[in-house]
């Protein structure tokens, strides 16, 4: 590739000087200045968006059957192996193929490039399931799932996985808490049968089943939360931190009853929380008369609280259709 970059320089340069011949006779310094300028300015261009490899018939030919496809993509890894979506389309082509261990090894690269991808984490745990002889999620599976929920409360494959993992593991009590958050994010349709579902597991652990489900006014209830952050802080705010606005209970449990996760560009920013974004279907904000709002800063986009997490203090206020609260973030989490 070096002596193709050479050889490129050359060739740019002496058209140039041919094409720039009026100027070597009446300015040769500028003419010699313009020359190597341009010439660079080519090297450069070619260095970002060029490669001798397009020129390679082997490299240009499309893939006739999934076995090419895998040679090119493994030859494109080798060649550059931080790519976590090529590592990804690799353990799906093995899968394809039936080459578990091979994908189970790719999923390991790609998750090495992403560890808090949750969708990455829901996929590679799925493989495993997949490929074990009882279509079981193993301990590191679970893991992976348990992770992809603790990053995005809200990824529903996750949860839906989780859930599964749960309930082959004998532990059906965990299963309805992982599952019955799904049913205020899915469409009617699907929520008709994960109830279905959400009730078996509740009949498992000996607990009654979900009351039916009650047609209910949404804009009964929407809460305006302006979130500011202390200039104190804006400083050490940590690039692409993810901000969540909390809702629970007063002196209930920790879990809430509505959350946004938001990636702001700027403060202060504003939040309607509204029955859609409760996560279950038992706890919504219009079932409530009061709720405490709280807003917590997040590096690792992780759902439950860090240390170096920045927060504000909690703010109590009365449900209603224009209620609102202003939220300070400002200290750390220790």
């Amino acid at each position: 590739m070096t002596a193709f970059v050479i050889a490129s320089i050359v060739l740019v340069a002496l058209v140039l000087t041919w094409v720039l011949r009026p100027v070597w006779r009446t300015r040769p310094v500028a003419g010699a200045g313009v020359v190597v300028g341009l010439a660079l300015v080519t090297a450069l261009l070619y260095t970002l968006v060029g490669t001798p490899r397009a020129l390679d018939e082997v490299q240009r030919r499309a893939p006739e059957t999934l076995a090419d496809a895998i040679v090119q993509l493994q030859a494109e890894l080798e060649r550059d192996p931080n790519q976590v979506e090529g590592w990804r389309l690799l353990a799906r082509a093995y899968i394809a193929e039936g080459r578990t261990g091979e994908a189970q090894q790719a999923y390991a690269r790609a998750l090495q490039l992403a560890p808090d991808d949750p969708a990455l984490l829901a996929e590679a745990a799925e493989a495993r399931a997949r490929t074990h002889p009882e279509r079981r999620f193993d301990a590191e599976a679970v893991a992976m799932l348990e992770h992809a929920v603790a990053i995005d409360p809200r990824h529903q494959r996750a949860r839906w996985f989780l859930g599964i993992a749960q309930r082959q593991a004998g532990r059906a009590a965990d299963a309805v808490r992982t599952w019955e958050p799904l049913l205020g994010m899915v469409d009617a349709a699907t929520a008709t049968s994960l109830r279905e579902q959400v009730n078996l597991a509740r009949a498992d652990a000996g607990m009654e089943p979900l009351p039916e489900p009650q047609q209910a006014d949404a804009s009964a209830v929407a809460i305006t939360v302006s979130v500011s952050l202390d200039p104190q802080l804006a400083m050490r705010y940590p690039d692409g931190a993810s901000v969540f606005v909390i809702a629970r209970r007063p002196g209930g449990p920790p879990m809430p009853v509505a959350v946004e996760k938001l990636q702001p560009t700027g403060f202060p920013l504003t939040v309607t929380l509204t029955d859609a974004d409760s996560l279950m279907p038992t706890a919504k904000l219009s079932q409530l008369e009061r709720v405490e709002l709280s807003a917590r800063v997040s590096a690792s986009g992780d759902a439950t609280a860090q240390p170096g997490d920045f927060e504000s203090a909690p703010v109590e206020v009365e449900t209603g259709p224009d209620a609102s609260a202003a939220l300070v973030v400002n200290r750390v989490i220790e």
